[in-house]
């Protein structure tokens, strides 16, 4: 056997793969690598490891090369009460770290180690999917409420931000004109119930239908109670276009200046 034909039955590289391939890119911070396994796994809900009936950990692809075969090969990892586990997954040949990490993924995935972790039983949404994209739709500080922010700042206004217009009323304004007595509430489409672009949920829809319900008539109680309260209630919807609206809330506050 020549020497060629040796080195591929053993699995022997002539040259390192580059390190490009296979190496991160150093100092980059906890959430940085979080993001690109995020990535790598097509999302955060495929990469959990089941540990038990009802526990599950979140695992990372781990990228190396061994010195004597100059391959590289994947690794499972995930830390389960402090100790860390390793699985090793088989060997990758691609031309770049991300597409190693997916990869990786892939094998995982296909040997069925990791998966989405379920909702428990009494959850309020059916994956951890759900719930992550519910928690940051409610979330504040939403990219609408920043950008219309920045907008009505360059219009020379100054505002509060997440205050009660009336003190004794637990309803909190997404910005606040206390001279102009002007409340505006940024709304997400999902959970205030938007008629242009609400979709019924495929799952648990009478729980959604119920809540978002709940959500409206919130919202109409808010809007009556600060107007005969003396406020102006102003209400943007997070599909519109930002800048018309934030020439209208500077109208508002302008009159009632």
């Amino acid at each position: 056997m020549t020497d060629a034909g040796h080195a591929r039955q053993s699995g022997w590289k002539d040259q390192a793969p580059s390190t490009r391939a296979w190496k991160g890119r150093a100092g980059r911070g906890r959430d940085a690598l979080a993001a690109e396994q995020d990535r790598a796994a097509g999302g955060r809900q495929g990469r959990y490891v089941p540990l038990s009936e009802e526990r599950y950990a979140l695992a990372s692809v781990e990228l190396k090369v061994l010195p004597r075969t100059r391959r590289i090969r994947a690794y499972l990892r995930w830390s389960d009460k402090g100790r860390t586990s390793v699985r090793y997954l088989g060997q990758v040949d691609k031309d770049t770290r991300a597409a190693n990490l997916i990869a990786g993924w892939e094998i995982a995935k296909a040997k069925e180690l990791v998966g989405p972790r379920p909702a428990p039983d009494s959850s309020w949404a059916s994956s951890d999917a759900v719930r992550s994209v519910m928690r940051g739709n409610r979330g504040r500080d939403t990219k609408p409420e920043l950008r219309l922010r920045s907008l009505i700042h360059r219009q020379g206004l100054r505002y509060r931000v997440g205050v009660r217009p009336l003190p004794e009323l637990r309803r909190t304004a997404d910005l606040v004109f206390t001279r102009a007595r002007v409340a505006v509430f940024v709304d997400g489409c999902f959970w205030h119930g938007c008629p242009a672009h609400l979709r019924p949920a495929s799952r648990n829809s009478e729980f959604w239908r119920e809540k978002i319900e709940a959500n409206r008539a919130r919202d109409e109680e808010t809007d009556r109670i600060l107007t005969e309260a003396g406020w102006k209630v102003v209400r943007v919807w997070e599909h519109e276009d930002l800048g018309e609206a934030a020439l209208r809330v500077a109208e508002f506050v302008r009159e009632a200046s």
